[in-house]
């Protein structure tokens, strides 16, 4: 198992999720190919997307269907600028690279605002730690498993 998917299912053990790490046929480095391979709908996605909040890592959990909002989420966090992480700064943050980050098992907590648009669904899928990996979790799980915040963060759907 590779080393970041066993971080992934240590903080998953360790928090009490409810689902178990799955791998994928293939690797879904985006939300519409998880979601193709899961056969469910794209906002069931919850893409874990970094963003640098001026200069500070951010992690923002947001439904498939949506995109991220950055005006809206850097006044809801309090920063004068938020952009999408390069990915070294990704990297640094959370041990993951991008298309696979997971939403915890990171060195260090991060901020998470968590998309109210994702409790729309009984199921939401979320990364594993790696681009073939992820892991059933619904909304209320996802917002206790990372001490996320619930926020409405983007456009789309």
């Amino acid at each position: 198992m590779h080393p970041n998917v066993e971080r992934v299912a240590r903080a998953l053990r360790e928090q009490g999720a409810t689902g178990e790490i799955v791998e994928l046929p293939e690797a879904a480095p985006t939300a519409q190919a998880a979601a193709d391979q899961l056969d469910c709908a794209v906002g069931a996605i919850a893409n874990s997307l970094v963003f640098d909040a001026d200069g500070t890592p951010l992690l923002v959990l947001t439904s498939g269907a949506h995109r991220v909002d950055t005006a809206r989420v850097a006044a809801l966090v309090g920063a004068a600028k938020v952009r999408r992480a390069a990915p070294e700064f990704v990297r640094a943050a959370t041990g993951q690279t991008i298309g696979g980050v997971a939403p915890l098992g990171h060195p260090a907590p991060i901020r998470t605002l968590v998309d109210v648009w994702l409790d729309k669904y009984d199921r939401v899928w979320a990364a594993g730690g790696i681009a073939h990996t992820v892991f059933p979790t619904s909304y209320e799980e996802l917002l206790r498993i990372t001490g996320g915040e619930s926020a409405d963060v983007g456009v789309g759907e």
